[in-house]
């Protein structure tokens, strides 16, 4: 540990961020916009996110024993809204502008496991509850923790998990099942959501937590 990481533990210690969180009964798994235009490094907003796909893909199946809703985000633009000047975030992340409904580029990579009963949410911006239905879906299952998968870590992920917070519940985020464009982003991501927002935590934490659930007879 060279001398920044020690003044930076140091600090953070100090003004008592850090601690763990807790683990509710009814968890559900939030996975972030693990579609091809940001799985697949042939798209502009993309990267290969093929570990990260296995892993989310692996906690998607430990979780459907016990019941635990899962739930898939897209961001997906009208043909108006990619060309035109609405969405002010495309200003500024002009790749993201072939993000355009019904295209390849927002359809969930097709390695994952998603089922005909798991909600889809379609979102605009970086968080998946801003401007979306997630919050009311959430409350309606009866959730008390989200689990947050997907991309990008410092996006996407971390704006979801700072308003999964803000709307009440405790965070954990597998490290395992996010992923980014680039390392320096991601781990300072995973700093920050640790030190403040959350507990990110081995993805084998992240399955034992759902494989102790006890079992639904409808799962």
């Amino acid at each position: 540990m060279n001398h920044y990481d020690v003044e930076t533990d140091r600090t953070y210690s100090r003004a008592g961020f850090g601690a763990p969180v807790r683990r509710g009964g009814r968890p559900a798994l939030v996975v972030v916009d693990l579609t091809r235009g940001f799985t697949e490094p042939g798209f502009p907003s993309g990267a290969d996110l093929t570990d990260v796909v296995a892993a989310t893909s692996a906690l998607v199946e430990a979780a459907r024993p016990a019941g635990v809703p899962v739930l898939w985000t897209a961001i997906a633009y009208s043909p108006a809204e990619a060309t035109g000047h609405s969405v002010t975030w495309l200003e500024k992340a002009q790749g993201m502008r072939a993000l355009v409904e019904g295209s390849e580029q927002v359809a969930l990579d097709p390695r994952l496991p998603r089922r005909e009963e798991d909600l889809l949410v379609v979102k605009k911006g970086a968080s998946a509850f801003f401007g979306t239905s997630l919050a009311a879906a959430l409350t309606g299952l009866g959730c008390d923790t989200v689990l947050v998968c997907g991309a990008t870590t410092s996006g996407c992920v971390r704006a979801t998990a700072v308003d999964a917070v803000q709307y009440g519940y405790p965070v954990l985020v597998p490290r395992g099942c996010v992923g980014d464009r680039a390392r320096g982003p991601h781990d300072a991501a995973l700093f920050d959501i640790q030190a403040k927002y959350g507990d990110v935590v081995d993805d084998a934490e992240a399955l034992d937590y759902l494989r102790g659930l006890p079992p639904t007879a409808t799962a």
